[in-house]
Order: structure tokens, then sequence, then C-alpha cells
């Protein structure tokens, strides 16, 4: 019997295959409902409690990470206009310049009209009004409070998070297409995107660092579709990995012990060039690409992972989601895993269905039912 952990502690150790008291509990992207799945299921609870509570309170999910408050990408911000509103959408430029047309009544992705770099001369604009590496103000955090926060709930620090990645920042600044073209247009201005980012991200880390100790470094990628990575894993291997081995030998000279990458898709060609360069946890393994977390466990005994179950299950009815039950119970017996749904959970996912989820994941984590 273990000694109960800090919930931050607890979610590391678990990810190292280290020892631990019990595995974590509704951590990760794979427990949060896109916000129609929560209007849909506060109609549906009849639990008085769910409108004044957030869901994370209800189901008692555990803490996991806090993020310092620092700017990371563009600051200052544009300035946020609506350009168009009809009845049926609005189109409004956002502070981090990139334009959208959102339709109303729906919680859809929006449709991008425009982004911030269109070309090599938006790009050094950019660079030298909105993302310096010297900017005042970048850094907000209040540090004697995030260290009384800490104290408090027991999580550990982690600093990156969406939209921020090697590729994943070039692709909102320029837009998916542009952004590729960028690779064969002007693969240099494309370096110089990702080396000056990666920049950015180390000169304020390093800040937090003297501040406090950063437990993980979070790279946001977003990079893959159904049919694989949307560039080359010797693009890949090219272009981003200079920068993954910046940013892990900033983790190794500062005893940060998790490094994570996100993408959707299929990512069978990118999870070996990550780990060669130092990731240790990926996440979330989307199923309907094509993603078996178990297939990935089997060849990869020393990679964290997080998700990796069908969120389409959970729509299915209960012996759907017994079998990804099971599927997290086969995982958990081989280490190194965190349970989860693959993504977000989308409005076709009854209440109850959600609600027997989690109980059943609860159980498989050992979490007592607080609820």
């Amino acid at each position: 019997m273990h000694e109960e952990l800090a919930c931050g502690e607890r979610v590391i150790r678990c990810l190292l295959g280290e020892p631990t008291d019990r595995t974590p509990f509704g951590v990760g992207v794979g427990w949060d409902p896109w916000g129609e799945t929560l209007e849909r299921w506060r109609s549906e609870c009849g639990d008085t409690r769910f409108n004044s509570m957030a869901y994370e309170e209800y189901f008692s999910y555990d803490k996991s990470f806090a993020l310092p408050s620092f700017y990371s990408g563009i600051f200052p911000f544009f300035e946020e206009k609506i350009f168009e509103e009809t009845d049926e959408y609005t189109i409004t430029q956002h502070a981090d310049g990139i334009v959208r047309r959102q339709y109303k009544n729906t919680d859809n992705m929006p449709e991008f009209i425009a982004h911030p770099v269109k070309s090599r001369g938006d790009w050094e604009r950019l660079k030298a009004e909105r993302l310096r590496i010297d900017a005042p103000g970048r850094l907000i955090e209040d540090w004697a409070a995030f260290r009384a926060r800490l104290a408090g709930t027991g999580e550990a620090v982690q600093v990156g998070s969406c939209p921020y990645g090697i590729f994943g920042s070039i692709r909102e600044l320029m837009g998916a297409e542009q952004c590729l073209i960028g690779f064969y247009a002007d693969a240099a201005m494309i370096r110089d995107m990702m080396e000056h980012l990666t920049t950015l991200w180390l000169a304020l880390w390093e800040r937090v660092v003297a501040e406090v100790r950063i437990d993980h470094i979070h790279i946001w990628e977003d990079m893959s579709g159904k049919h694989g990575s949307l560039i080359s894993p010797a693009m890949a291997e090219e272009f981003m990995m200079p920068c993954y081995d910046r940013i892990v030998a900033f983790a190794r000279a500062h005893g940060v012990r998790l490094v994570s990458v996100d993408t959707d898709g299929d990512c069978r060609e990118l999870v070996p060039i990550m780990i060669r360069h130092g990731i240790n946890v990926f996440f979330p393994f989307e199923v309907q690409a094509g993603n078996d977390i178990l297939a990935y466990r089997a060849i990869y005994p020393e990679l964290g992972i997080l998700g990796g179950l069908d969120k389409r299950a959970l729509a299915e009815g209960k012996p759907a989601i017994d079998r990804e039950v099971e599927r997290a119970r086969r995982m958990l017996k081989q280490g190194r895993y965190i349970p989860g749904f693959d993504h977000l959970i989308p409005p076709d996912v009854p209440w109850a269905d959600f609600r027997y989820a989690t109980e059943r994941l609860r159980e498989v984590c050992g979490k007592s039912n607080k609820s």
C-alpha cells in the first residue's frame, strides 16, 4: 500500500511507470464535453447541482497540472473586430489575428477566413511587433499566489498548451494550406518561424523555472489526419526536430520529467520520431483514425499514454462502453497509462451513458466515489 500522493506527482509517476497509490482519474482532454454536450447533460441529468457546479467537480476528477499565466504567442494582441453579423453567423477578427466565421447556435468548428501571416513581409512585421521575446508584460503570474495554490492543491507545474507547438503554431499563424505550401515555397521562413517561437518559449520558461519547478512541458501539434501526418517523416525530422532537441535539452537541464505531444489523427509516423528526440508522453490516440493503444504499448513500452478509448462507444450503449473499459484495464496492467477517451465528448452521448462510463473507469482507476 502506497502513501497517498499529491495529485500532480501521481500523474507524473503513473506516466513514468513508477510506483503510485492509484491511477489518476479524469485527467486529460478525453473527459471534456463540447458545449452542446454539456447543455444536453444539464437537460437530462435531473440533478440541480449540475447547473451550479463544474462537471469536473461533479465527477470528482483528479487535478493534475497548474499552468502559470504568461503570453506564449502573439502579444500585444490584435484588435478584436466584428466585420459582419447576420442571423446565421458572425465574422470576427480575434486577438490572435485570425478572422473566423462562427455559425450561431452551434459549437461546431468555425470557418477560418484569414490568418495573420500570408507572406514573408507579414511574418517579419509580426515577429518585430507582436512576437518580441523582450516584450514587456508577457509574464503576468502572481508568483506568491501561484505557489500558495500549488501548496494547497498538490498540482504539478506545466508550461505549454494549445495552440503552441512547432508545427501547430505555424499552422495557426498561416492556415493549414498556406503552411503546407510554405515548406516548399519558402522553407527558410518556415524554419525561422519555428526557431523564433522556440527561442521565445525557452526564454519565458527560463523565467518560470526561476520561480517554480517545472514538471511538464506540453507541445501541441495537431498535425495528423485520418491518413497520417500532414508532412512527411523526413520533413518532420528536418524542420521540427532541431526545435524539439532544444526543448528537451531545456527539460533535462532543469529536471523536467514529462515532455508530451498532442496530435489528433493517425500518429504512427510521428511517434517513433518524437520518442527518439526525447518525447515521453503522447495523446490522444484517436481510434477512428486507426490508432490502437494496445498495439502502441507493445511497440513502445516506455511511452506514457493518455486517452485512446473510443469516444464513439459512449453513444453506442453499455456493451460498447464495457469494451472500452476492458481496453483501459488491459492497458493499466502494463503501466504508464492514464485512461481517457480519445477527444472531446460529442453531443450524441447521453448523460446516463457517460455517467455509467465514468463510474466504471473510476472503479478501474481505484478512486472512491465521493460525488
